[in-house]
Formats: C-alpha cells, structure tokens, sequence
C-alpha cells in the first residue's frame, strides 16, 4: 500500500485500486482552485497508468463536497489566477471531462452533503452509493447561477430522465439517499460509516474483470449512451469484443472461469 499526498486529496494505492478522499474537512470539503490544480494532475495521470483498474472516490469529514468555496470565490483569487469568467469555469470544468475519459471506471462513495461541484463529481463517476446522510442537490441555481453546470445538464437527465433532472436543477432541491435509490441514481444506500465495507464486493467483482475489458467497458457504455444508432453502438462493441477476444487475459479469464479459480491477470 502507498499513500500520496496532495494538499486537499488524500490518495491511498493498494491492488491496482487507487482511493481518492477530498481532504479539505475544515471546509466542508468545498472546491478551491488547489484541489481543482491536483484533481486535474490526479485524473489526467490517469490516462497512462496501467497499474490502476479502478477508482474509487470518498471524502473525509462529515460532508462528501459542499460544492465551490465561496469564500474564495469571492475573495477574487480566482480572478487573479485565471482573469475574469470563462478562465476559471473553463480550467475546473476539465476535471468532470477527465472524470469521463480516464479508462478506470470511478466508484463514488456518497455521503452528508453532495452539492453543487460535489453532486457534480458523484454524477461523474459511473457507479455510486449512498450512505443514508447522502443528499446532493443543483446548488447553483439557489445562488444566482445556471444549474446547467460542471457536466449536471449532461449526466443527470441520463440517469433519473428528463422529468426528475429538470425538478432538481430548476428548484435546487436536495434529492435524499432514499429517493436517489428509487430513481437509480446510486446502485446502494448502506448506513453511514459502511460505506468503505460496502464497496469491497464492488470492488472484487470489477477486479475479476480483465484489465483491458474492464477499461473497453468503460468507453463503450460512454460511447453506446451517445450512439447516433444502434448500429453504430454494435460497430463499437464489435471492435472491442475483438480487441479483447486477441488477449492473454482473455483465454487466462476463460481457463479460470472453467477451473472454478479466481483468474491471474498479466494486462497482456
């Protein structure tokens, strides 16, 4: 096991599982633009590391994400970094599109407030429990701003439909563990404190998955959500059925499958 630390992000890395706590707790974990600098280092090296399979992603404290730290924001920090408007926006809604393109899948693991950027970064991730604090809501439509923001107008409506996606970023209301469950927006509501525990099994069964087919899962569900037809999703999966079929991991998976053995993958 290591640990890396970044100045708001605690990574620990164990068994090709790398686990990402937002650590800012005295803040309720609200997004600054440090965390913005090292979520954006954290996933774009993402892109190239062949150890890691899987993310999964929590919070220290008692809140998963407050959302954007609006002391700061309005301290003018960020304007000085970045100038005014579209700088800013622009290099923190990157993180969300690094969320989507890094071929780990990102298990989120929710728990007291999620709101705003913090909804964001659970809607991002491609399954999620809840524990039963969880609540998330479009914070920024309740502060003056777009709930049309860090990727919620793309990924909500695709998970609990039109009419529930336009309920929450039109009120801001905050959608509780139960009901997040009811429209499936998370696969799991488990009390508060099992979150980690509850993860294990997700977490075995997802490493029992051949590197490379884990990952080209990953891409076609991505890429199937936003197929243009069905044939063009059957051309994708075709071609990563095919790109899979040529792997050692492939025939290693079958052969354990058929001896009843939990199978030794090479990422060959």
């Amino acid at each position: 096991m290591t640990e890396e630390h970044y100045e708001t992000l605690l990574v620990r890395r164990e068994n090709n599982v790398a686990w990402l706590y937002i650590n800012r707790p005295e803040a309720q974990n609200a997004i600054n633009v440090k965390m913005v600098a090292e979520l954006r280092d954290f996933f774009y090296g993402l892109y190239e590391d062949r150890e890691t399979r899987l993310v999964v992603l929590a919070a220290k404290g008692r809140h998963f994400c407050a959302g954007l730290d609006i002391k700061e924001a309005t301290s003018g920090a960020q304007r000085d970094v970045f100038g005014a408007g579209l700088g800013f926006q622009r290099y923190l809604s990157q993180v969300f599109i690094h969320m989507r393109r890094c071929p780990q899948p990102i298990l989120a693991l929710v728990h007291g407030a999620a709101c705003g950027g913090g909804f964001a970064f659970a809607l991002a991730a491609d399954v999620r429990i809840a524990a039963e604090s969880a609540r998330m809501n479009a914070a920024f439509v309740r502060v003056g701003l777009s709930a049309c923001d860090m990727g919620l107008s793309y990924h909500l409506p695709r998970l609990v439909g039109t009419s529930v996606a336009s309920e929450l970023m039109m009120t801001g209301r905050f959608i509780h563990a139960e009901r997040a469950l009811h429209t499936g927006l998370v696969s799991e509501v488990v009390p508060d404190g099992e979150l980690e525990s509850a993860a294990a099994s997700y977490i075995e069964d997802m490493l029992l998955v051949s590197p490379l087919a884990l990952r080209l899962t990953k891409e076609g569900l991505n890429m199937g959500i936003d197929a243009p037809n069905l044939e063009a999703a059957v051309a994708m999966e075709d071609r990563n059925q095919i790109m899979c079929s040529r792997t050692k991991d492939t025939a290693e998976a079958m052969f354990a499958f058929l001896e009843k053995r939990k199978p030794e993958y090479t990422g060959r």
